[in-house]
């Protein structure tokens, strides 16, 4: 009788049960992802590790057979979404594969901005109150 695995308890459990070169990946994923917003906080959801940032998601990442997952994906110029259009899978999701070198400045860019949708939801709310 198969047992159901247990869910990661923490992003660095989460890495762990990956191939070393898939935790190296993951790993840079998670730094750049620190790096471009300090202020999230780590988290896991739906059995991914998440950052969090004033109460609400602000990514996910996850780590499959033959990609990447990041979810979810904000809306930009033209120029953003001409950028990420190569690694669109579905609605609000891209996918990296690990074949390719991952865009890790990409990444960036998107906790970026969702950082800033963040910020900006949360400026409204105030207003709000």
């Amino acid at each position: 009788m198969k047992t159901k695995p247990t869910a990661p308890q923490n992003i660095d459990e989460y890495i762990t049960g990956f191939p070393k070169d898939v935790q190296e990946i993951l790993k840079k994923i998670r730094a750049t992802i620190k790096k471009a917003a300090p202020g999230a906080e780590e988290a896991i959801s739906y059995k991914m590790p998440t950052f969090n940032l004033k109460g609400q998601y602000l990514i996910y990442f996850a780590a499959y057979k033959k990609h990447i997952g990041l979810y979810p994906v904000p809306a930009g110029d033209p120029e953003f979404n001409k950028e990420v259009s190569a690694y669109k899978a579905g609605k609000g999701t891209l996918q990296f594969p690990l074949d390719k070198p991952i865009p890790y400045n990409l990444i960036s860019k998107i906790v970026s901005v969702r950082a800033k949708e963040i910020s900006g939801k949360a400026t409204i709310k105030r207003k709000k109150a």
